[in-house]
């Protein structure tokens, strides 16, 4: 995916999402920083296939994101201790109603394990969509 057509889909993600601050670095690298949260096959209102129609398995290293095209692959960085993941992105989320409260992304509850206590529910992270 060339580095225009990124920034291009993240910036339909910036003004579907409103309140959502943008870095962009020199080299036109957009990132995403927000709120992340973190899904399971038990959470209320799960259905047993992504939107894309896999079968939803929260122990994958997937994501649910608004505008982003299925099957991108996305560098989620916790701001607050630094931990890093790799998700690839198969669902639509988080509720939009969340979104405009700073909700970026969604994760599985095995990738948001990898940066974050489950405990916290949510963490403060940066998004940078890898090639």
């Amino acid at each position: 995916m060339s580095r225009t057509k990124k920034i291009l889909i993240v910036i339909s993600v910036l003004l579907s999402v409103n309140s959502t601050p943008a870095v962009l670095s020199e080299a036109f690298n957009v990132q995403l920083v927000g709120m992340a949260s973190w899904y399971a096959d038990f959470s209320p209102g799960i259905l047993p296939t992504t939107a894309n129609m896999e079968r939803f398995d929260h122990n994958a290293m997937t994501c649910a994101i608004w505008g982003i095209p299925f099957d991108t692959m996305i560098e989620v960085t916790n701001l607050e201790n630094g931990k890093k993941v790799i998700v690839r992105t198969n669902d639509r989320g988080p509720a939009k109603k969340l979104c405009k409260k700073g909700r970026v992304i969604d994760l599985t509850m095995a990738a948001f394990r990898e940066i974050e206590d489950l405990d916290k529910g949510l963490a403060k992270v940066s998004l940078r969509i890898l090639d």
